[in-house]
């Protein structure tokens, strides 16, 4: 019996090898997938708060930096107005930073974005805006919890600083987040009383009547949130909270990225929440049709056609 001919000739050269072998074998790499799906909840705030889930097939060897521009066109708006931070059921973990690799994001808890609002608003924006422009996350807190406005570095109060803040109640295992995250611009010298009726004004869509903060004291603790195991507390009697140490501490140690900013958390008594807000829980998400089409498309498994094994096997190396 003849054995078959093979025939290979060299695009270069245009040199033929042939070959009487029975069968010529050669082994194909098959090329990986370089995504992975990740939902991002986009903060929107028109009207009344708005949250929209969306997927996005992210490169597993990408930075922040990559996610932040997907982000931006996903919301069409500049990238540098992108907030991109994790937030747990018990409050918020960290920012996220350009430089950080992408492979981490999201695993500890789901990945928010928000964008801040212009100075003035003009109706509800086309895209996830939420507040303010400025200072950024915190880093761990060097500073005493007992620390004042008055041991700032002996500066005046200028500006305004935009602040991630979220609602928690309840202690220990019972902690959880309540209502939706707010993002605000203040001014550096606001009172504690003006920053508790801002943050009432941001919740008004949730309270179940009208609250006259006038006169009630502390409604709430505002701390810190994330980046070192200690607390830092903003004191109610400070004439001007914003202007902590560990403010300014944590506005120098912001990572790369978006809009600076400091989280907070306003941490509630469970019964002046249940007076205030009733029983609300978290805010209410929808998910965009993006959400499952890159669930379908990350969950089946990885198919190649013969051509891009080919590309791949006869692709140049480099050094």
């Amino acid at each position: 019996h003849p054995f078959p001919r093979s025939s290979l000739t060299c695009p270069h050269c245009l040199k033929q090898s042939n070959t009487f072998d029975p069968f010529l074998c050669i082994s194909l790499p098959i090329p990986l997938r370089q995504t992975r799906a990740l939902n991002v909840t986009l903060v929107l705030q028109c009207e009344r708060w708005r949250f929209v889930r969306v997927g996005l097939a992210v490169p597993l060897l990408g930075t922040v930096a990559d996610l932040r521009e997907m982000v931006a066109r996903e919301g069409r708006i500049p990238p540098e107005q992108v907030i991109l931070a994790e937030l747990s059921p018990r409050g918020f973990l960290r920012s996220l930073a350009d430089p950080e690799a992408l492979r981490a994001a999201g695993e500890a808890a789901p990945v928010y974005a928000f964008q801040p609002p212009p100075a003035r608003r003009a109706g509800c924006p086309r895209s996830l805006p939420t507040s303010p422009a400025v200072p950024r996350p915190e880093g761990p807190r060097l500073l005493p919890s007992t620390a004042r406005s008055s041991d700032c570095l002996h500066r005046t109060p200028s500006g305004r600083i935009l602040l991630l803040l979220c609602n928690t109640a309840g202690t220990g295992p019972q902690l959880a987040r309540f209502g939706p995250p707010l993002v605000l611009r203040e001014e550096r010298g606001i009172s504690w009383e003006q920053l508790q009726q801002n943050i009432l004004a941001q919740l008004r869509g949730v309270l179940r009547g009208e609250v006259r903060p006038q006169g009630m004291g502390a409604l709430f603790r505002i701390r810190l949130a994330g980046g070192s195991s200690s607390c830092t507390y903003l004191s109610p009697q400070d004439p001007r909270p914003l202007c902590h140490p560990a403010i300014d501490r944590a506005l120098q140690l912001s990572g790369a990225g978006g809009p600076p900013h400091v989280r907070l958390t306003a941490e509630w008594d469970t019964s002046t929440k249940e007076r205030l807000f009733g029983s609300i829980q978290e805010e209410v998400v929808q998910d965009a049709e993006s959400v499952r089409r890159q669930q379908q498309a990350h969950g089946q498994q990885h198919s190649c056609t013969l051509d891009e094994c080919f590309q791949l096997y006869t692709k140049e190396e480099q050094v």
